[in-house]
């Protein structure tokens, strides 16, 4: 190892380091000036952990491959490539097409992120694993995302990840949450020594200018005595005047002037290039020429990786700035002629290369575009087609690409850039592509701003239908503008507006593509249409789990909402959400947070839906996707409700309202009144929720176009009969019928009969309801099946059928319990007294504890752990450790060991009906 003067203490931190690594895992980033030091510490971390036995990883960004995806991954993670044959086939076919080691459907950026971690997992099996980057500024956008990725899961893996990085710089690797360190200039003391080792022969006076100078940079100090001194060891005169960073510019200047013309041609090569990978330059041309710069010390070759590496990036910087432009265009052809197995690599270097247009290369961008949005790389898709524009040989397709960026930049929320490109490509003639992604850009801003959702359908519709395309359904951007168009035309929620969607379907030729053919039936009115597309979703849920394509896996999810699908899609979810934690699309990690949050409602996941809501809320406003605030709003106002919260259901319900009514966003203002309704039933406040269920949809009437009439039908007859109204109650009831609402799942299975139960009281519906909650396919529906227990109950207990009565009611109190559902719960402990029912006295709540504190006490006191009893109560473990928090307390006791003695002694206190 080189000694490295002053680095002592730095020196201690890598061994502790290191230890961390090898026992659980460990992660630095780097920061320091140019020279400062970083490289040579990073090297120092090598040989250190190469003398402890572990396996060492290196890679360095490149300034020149930033665009290009996975191009840092690819130099990490080549040494392992026997190892990524032995991964599991999924993992390892994600791995082979994400690096170019092979053809295949381009990954999704989650599947690969996983792959990367399992790879180095698998391989710290055997040895402790290291990585080390470099240069962390420059590393492409998917790579870092997947440096992250991995960084954020090593503790507890013999795995260490240590990046380095110029200050001041940003990158794309998000840094929330990795430990930092800054490399900081020597000392005095330690720069003289570092200059009495390498220029010894310097006058005391040169010495001390030349400290003055470099101000502790040790690169500084290493290259700068052999320009500004002279033979006998004295410094120039005018040697302070120039900033150091330019000195030191200069200095590599020099150096590489000094070269042969083919040996600097060969380091502009393995500049451009960027893996510094031997084998693939010496692919590309002879390496024969290499020699002097090896001498010179502008570079080196590691034998055993065979990876060639340079000194420092200032060589890179003045290699490219001493070259002409020929030079580096014929540069560029020859690794683009290279990698014909790697279209999206291939298209940046022929783009670099083209200084005109050059429709050609236009196209081979346009095409690498389409592969990294399907990536989730939104920004890098959107660079590639400006990219494309600007080499377009016609203004047709000028605007095209720039309208499509802006598009692609909109739906992913970046509003400010989408704008700009949006108005270039509107200053020149659209042709009907660029005018469809044009409108599509146009009217995603205006609902993302404070423009009003009849507008944005207006201008997007019109371009449908005036557009000189055809009307092939295989074109992807009017495919692209009738998903828009689904959404804008759900949100204005009016029949007018469905309409026309409704006749550009039908215009679709040969018909519309799949997704688009059950979404138009599954979302806009799920009870006319829902149950015939019913076999039609099923075909594309089964496609899921080799599913490719994140949009689709997003809008499929969509398509199951009013069809009650999700539970089959929350795997598929999931993903999407962890690729948006890592660095994914924003858009598809708040459809799919939409999705959980729903799914999480109806079947009692309280605790996850209020947590996932108020994560969407923020990416809402870190994203610049502020529209779909009120979606999670509405997640969140219908478990305050659910809770017995009534105050705050309300005024989340109020926001929802006022904001949408301005907007003319009809849709969110219907689905304000579900919160109300359910706030007002779980206060017994059942004139009101009359009231609010039927502003959603009149009694007896099942709205069109209105998809959240399916959620408070039992609302709707529940408080229409306990209010005196049997008629309306009866008539709703009978309209469900008439419209088969059973057909459309399990879940409006249970509500009919519930419905039908409560209006008809007669001995076959009856019976017919009790087969339905016996079906285990009731069960995942625990609120709802909850709430037509308790109301079925309290019919069953006025015909004085009190044994049925008390099974309803104890199962009931069991799933209110879970959800924390306080208000449902009191309610049915109230029916279970007035059954006569004489609870054992461990059944009953000390005065202290609350139902669902006595569930808990009384699980944990039984021996399961946090975890198991948060399984069974559909609770989130945390929150089990916080109600045992308060538990211990109100008890007396100090731990879980108290609670069983706690709790008998609660036998012998008398039961109170």
């Amino acid at each position: 190892m080189e000694q490295l003067f002053g680095r002592e203490a730095e020196l201690a931190r890598i061994g502790r380091f290191l230890q961390s690594v090898r026992h659980s895992g460990d992660v630095r980033l780097v920061c320091g000036d140019p020279g400062i030091g970083k490289s040579a510490l990073l090297a120092a971390t090598v040989d250190l952990a190469d003398d402890a036995g572990m396996r060492v990883l290196r890679a360095s960004g490149s300034e020149f491959e930033a665009d290009v995806s996975y191009s840092l991954l690819n130099q990490l993670l080549l040494p392992l490539h026997a190892d990524i044959q032995r991964l599991p086939p999924a993992l390892r076919d994600a791995l082979t097409v994400a690096l170019g080691f092979g053809p295949g459907a381009t990954p999704a950026a989650l599947m690969i992120c996983n792959a990367a971690l399992s790879l180095v997992n698998t391989v710290a099996k055997k040895a402790p694993v290291l990585l080390v980057i470099d240069d962390l500024q420059w590393v492409d956008r998917p790579s870092a995302v997947a440096l992250g990725f991995i960084a954020r899961r090593v503790p507890g893996s013999p795995v260490g990840v240590v990046a380095a990085s110029r200050t001041g710089t940003e990158g794309f690797l998000d840094r929330r949450g990795l430990t930092e360190v800054t490399v900081g200039p020597l000392t005095r003391d330690a720069g003289a020594q570092l200059l009495q080792a390498r220029s010894p022969h310097l006058t005391p006076p040169a010495r001390q200018r030349l400290l003055d100078l470099a101000q502790g940079n040790p690169l500084a100090l290493v290259e700068l005595p052999a320009t500004l001194t002279d033979s006998d060891g004295r410094c120039s005169e005018q040697s302070g005047l120039v900033p150091l960073s330019e000195h030191l510019q200069a200095v590599f200047d020099a150096r590489v002037a000094d070269l042969p013309e083919a040996t600097r041609l060969l380091l502009l090569l393995a500049t451009f290039e960027g893996s510094g990978d031997v084998r693939v330059l010496r692919g590309m041309t002879s390496l024969d020429d290499l020699a002097p710069a090896e001498r010179a010390q502008l570079v080196r070759v590691d034998d055993t990786t065979r990876r060639l590496a340079f000194r420092h990036p200032l060589i890179q910087s003045a290699i490219v700035a001493m070259s002409t432009h020929e030079e580096r265009r014929g540069v560029h052809l020859a690794i683009a002629a290279a990698l014909p197995a790697d279209p999206e690599r291939r298209a940046w270097h022929l783009s670099a290369a083209t200084a005109g247009p050059d429709e050609a290369v236009a196209a081979h961008l346009e095409e690498a575009a389409r592969h990294v949005i399907q990536r989730g790389d939104a920004l890098a898709a959107v660079a590639a087609l400006v990219r494309a524009a600007e080499l377009s040989a016609s203004a047709e397709d000028r605007a095209r690409r720039l309208a499509e960026a802006a598009y692609i930049g909109a739906e992913a929320g970046g509003t400010s850039d989408a704008s700009t490109l949006l108005t270039d490509a509107r200053l020149t003639r659209l042709d009907p592509t660029g005018s469809l992604h044009a409108a599509n850009a146009a009217a995603l801003l205006m609902i993302n701003g404070d423009g009003d959702v009849h507008t944005a359908h207006r201008l997007l519709a019109g371009a449908i239908e005036m557009g000189d395309h055809g009307w092939r359904a295989d074109d992807p951007a009017l495919d692209e503008a009738m998903h828009t168009l689904v959404l804008l035309s759900w949100y204005a929620g009016t029949s007018e507006h469905w309409a026309v969607f409704h006749r550009a379907m039908a215009r679709l030729t040969p018909g519309p593509t799949d997704i688009l053919s059950v979404m138009s039936r599954t979302f806009p009115d799920p009870v006319r249409t829902g149950a015939a597309a019913l076999p039609e979703l099923e075909a594309l849920l089964s496609t899921l789990a080799d599913e490719e394509d994140l949009t689709r896996v997003m809008r499929i999810g969509t398509a199951s909402v009013y069809l009650d699908r999700l539970g089959d899609n929350r795997e598929y979810s999931w993903r999407l959400v962890r690729q948006g934690r890592d660095g994914g699309a924003p858009r598809r990690q708040l459809s799919a947070l939409m999705h959980l949050c729903l799914d999480d409602y109806l079947t009692g996941r309280w605790d996850e839906a209020e947590i996932l809501a108020q994560e969407a809320q923020k990416v809402c406003t870190s994203s610049g996707l502020p529209f779909l605030t009120w979606y999670f709003l509405y997640n969140q106002a219908i478990i305050a409700a659910g809770r017995g919260r009534t105050e705050e259901a309300f005024r989340l319900a109020d926001e929802i309202t006022h904001w949408a009514l301005p907007r003319g966003v009809a849709g969110a203002a219907a689905i304000a009144h579900h919160p109300r309704a359910l706030a007002a039933a779980a206060d017994g406040d059942f004139e009101s929720a009359y009231l609010h269920a039927t502003a959603v949809s009149r009694p007896g009437v099942l709205a069109p176009y209105v998809p959240i009439s399916t959620w408070v039908m039992f609302d709707l007859v529940e408080s229409a009969v306990r209010t005196g109204r049997t008629a309306e109650a009866r008539a709703h009831a009978d309209a469900m019928r008439a419209a088969r609402i059973a057909a459309l799942s399990p879940r409006m299975t249970l509500i009919q009969h519930g419905v039908d139960a409560l209006v008809l009281d007669n001995d076959e519906a009856d019976a017919q309801l009790e087969r339905t909650l016996q079906d285990p396919a009731s069960e995942r529906w625990l609120f709802e099946a909850c709430r037509i227990r308790l109301a079925f109950a309290e019919r069953l207990r006025r015909r004085k059928e009190f044994s049925a009565t008390r099974a309803h009611l104890l199962l009931a109190r069991t799933g209110f319990a879970a959800m924390g559902a306080e208000p449902w719960l009191a309610r049915t402990i109230v029916e279970l007294r007035a059954t006569g029912y004489r609870p054992v006295i461990a059944d009953q709540p000390p005065a202290a504890l609350t139902a669902q504190e006595l569930e808990i006490a009384q699980l944990a006191a039984s021996g399961l752990s946090n975890k198991q009893i948060a399984e069974r109560l559909y609770l989130s473990h945390r929150t089990v450790g916080a109600h045992l928090y308060r538990i211990f307390p109100k008890l007396g006791v100090s731990s879980r060991a108290g609670l069983r003695d706690a709790l008998s002694a609660q036998k012998t206190r008398p039961g109170k009906p």
